[in-house]
């Protein structure tokens, strides 16, 4: 049976914002079955290292190392500008960028985004699923950077 982990809080915002510039519960942007264009987080204009995390609903383990995928949509809101790039990655037992917790996967790192909205996906390697010891403590961490 197919379970499914969405953000469940923020975690770390290091000048991420909503659509509109908000900053409380960014989580709230993103954890929709069906995605919704109308809302997301970004960076900021020009970001440097910025860093948004967000923890995971709670998972059973499924008792197997296959079809551990995650999807994701990311783009930018501003026509042409700056470059971007993005880092996004799946952790276990993250506290804070001094005690980051273990490194799952690397899911994307995504230079020069385009304008628009994207879709990707990315499953885990058996090794990389097989990795994962607690599903109760998953996190995405995501890293914007103008290079």
């Amino acid at each position: 049976m197919p379970q499914y982990a969405r953000p469940s809080v923020d975690t770390i915002r290091d000048n991420w914002f909503d659509q509109a510039d908000g900053i409380v519960n960014l989580y709230t942007r993103i954890d929709e079955s069906i995605f919704d264009d109308a809302d997301y987080i970004k960076t900021q204009a020009t970001p440097s290292a910025d860093v948004f995390v967000t923890k995971l609903t709670t998972v059973e383990d499924p008792i197997s190392s296959i079809n551990h995928t995650i999807r994701y949509r990311y783009g930018k809101d501003v026509a042409g500008g700056d470059s971007i790039d993005l880092t996004i990655q799946l952790r276990q037992g993250y506290v804070n960028e001094g005690a980051p917790g273990t490194l799952i996967a690397t899911i994307a790192t995504l230079t020069n985004i385009a304008d628009g909205w994207n879709a990707g996906t990315y499953t885990l390697t058996a090794g990389e699923a097989d990795a994962i010891t607690n599903y109760a403590d998953l996190f995405i961490r995501f890293v914007g950077n103008r290079p």
